[in-house]
C-alpha cells in the first residue's frame, strides 16, 4: 500500500517556511503547496482585513487538496492553518471558528516548526519583526497542547535542509511508511 506522508512546515514569519518546502518538495522529488495566503493578499486593491483570513484559510485547504492529488511519495505545506490562527489571533484577538475546527482535524504526519533563528527580512506582508519570540513561543505552545508530531528545525542554509531531512526520514521510520519511489 502506497502512502503519502504529509507534512506541514510552519512558524513565525521570516523563518524560511516557503523556502523549506520548495527545497525538501525538491530533494524528495514530490510536490509542495505554496503559501496562499502571500498571492491572495497581493491580489487584493485594499488592506486586508479578519475576513480575508477566513477566505486565506479557505484557499490554503482548497490548494492541499488539489496538491495532495499530485504528491507521489510526500506532500510539504508550506504553512498550514495554526499559522492562520495565530496571525488572527494576533492582529484581531479572534479566530473564526471553522478555521478552529479544521485544525482539530488535523491530517499531517509531522509539523516542522522553523526556529527564528534566521535573520528577519523585511516584506511588505510581514508584520512583527519585534514579536518572532514571543510568536514562536505561541507556535511552540500550540502545537505542544494540541499534541501534534512536531520538530523544531534549526539551522542556517543548507544545516537547515539538512535538520529538517533528517526529521522526515525519523518520521518515515516512525511511522513505518513505505516511500514508494
Amino acid at each position: 500500500m502506497n502512502s503519502i506522508l504529509k507534512i506541514a512546515i510552519t512558524g513565525p514569519e521570516s523563518t524560511g517556511k516557503s523556502q523549506l518546502a520548495e527545497e525538501l518538495a525538491g530533494y524528495y522529488n514530490t510536490v509542495f503547496v505554496p503559501e496562499y495566503a502571500r498571492g491572495y493578499i497581493d491580489r487584493l486593491d485594499r488592506p486586508y482585513n479578519r475576513k480575508d483570513i477566513l477566505e486565506i484559510a479557505k484557499g490554503q485547504i482548497r490548494e492541499e487538496v488539489l496538491m495532495d492529488q499530485q504528491a507521489t511519495r510526500m506532500l510539504f505545506c508550506d504553512t498550514e492553518l495554526i499559522v492562520t490562527k495565530i496571525w488572527s489571533e494576533v492582529k484581531y484577538g479572534i479566530c473564526n471558528p471553522w478555521i478552529l475546527k479544521k485544525i482539530e482535524e488535523n491530517n499531517y504526519d509531522l509539523f516542522l516548526l522553523c526556529n527564528i533563528d534566521l535573520p528577519w527580512e523585511e516584506d511588505p506582508q510581514r508584520e512583527h519583526p519585534h514579536m518572532r519570540e514571543k510568536l514562536f513561543s505561541l507556535y511552540m505552545d500550540e502545537l505542544t497542547e494540541r499534541g501534534f508530531p512536531f520538530k523544531v528545525v534549526s539551522g542556517i542554509g543548507r544545516e537547515r535542509l539538512a535538520n529538517a531531512i533528517g526529521f522526515v526520514e525519523m518520521a518515515i521510520n516512525e511511522l513505518n511508511i513505505r516511500i514508494v519511489e
